[in-house]
């Protein structure tokens, strides 16, 4: 496996735990402050894990093609 890939794999791993500590906040007892922030935030984590799933997956496509 690439340098690049393992980067990319181990960057997309620990913006699930960023994004999961978000959930946790948000799956607490309410508080408008907070939830507010959290989900904000747990939307941003997830544009980048989704974008972090797409290069994941370019470099996959490329290290088969050789």
């Amino acid at each position: 496996m690439s340098e690049r890939l393992d980067t990319l794999r181990k960057a997309r791993e620990r913006m699930i735990e960023e994004r999961d500590a978000h959930a946790k906040v948000l799956a607490a007892p309410f508080d408008w402050d907070k939830a507010e922030r959290a989900r904000n935030k747990f939307v941003e984590i997830q544009v980048l894990v989704d974008a972090l799933d797409r290069a994941i997956n370019g470099e996959e496509i490329a290290s088969q093609r050789g």
